[in-house]
């Protein structure tokens, strides 16, 4: 695991304050870096109509895929509560589109690290690009 990037998490820190949430109350921060070394900052986007709340890790992405980036190299993601604030399903794959299963994901609340993991380790035998590359 590599050593956690203090810059993502004040990017991550400084995305949660903008959150969106008040229907949930559950304020969400990520930034991510990329292969690039360019810094992307999102936080979760809550709508009236439930289905169509914005994750903060898409908001991220969707920032880096405009700039014309399209390499993560680590992602830091802040959440509130006991839990940890680990990414969901759908955002798991939304990052394995843009990210290698080594790219480490680390977790934590408004005042410090709490933990990471490789993408593998939180979408073990997942489906990405390649699976569709082997398409003959």
């Amino acid at each position: 695991m590599s050593i956690i990037d203090p810059e993502l998490f004040t990017k991550a820190l400084a995305a949660i304050e903008k959150s969106y949430s008040p229907y949930s109350k559950f304020p969400v921060g990520c930034a991510l870096k990329t292969k690039s070394g360019q810094y992307y900052s999102g936080c979760n986007i809550e709508n009236a109509s439930y289905s169509l709340t914005q994750c903060a890790e898409a908001s991220a992405i969707a920032q880096m895929v405009s700039a014309g980036e399209r390499e993560i190299a680590e992602i830091f993601v802040i959440g509130d509560g006991a839990e940890l604030c680990t990414p969901c399903g759908a955002c798991r794959q939304r990052i394995r589109e843009f990210a290698s299963l080594d790219t480490p994901i680390h977790i934590g609340n408004r005042e410090q690290h709490r933990a990471s993991f490789t993408l593998n380790e939180l979408l073990p035998h997942s489906f990405g690009p390649e699976n569709l590359e082997k398409i003959s």
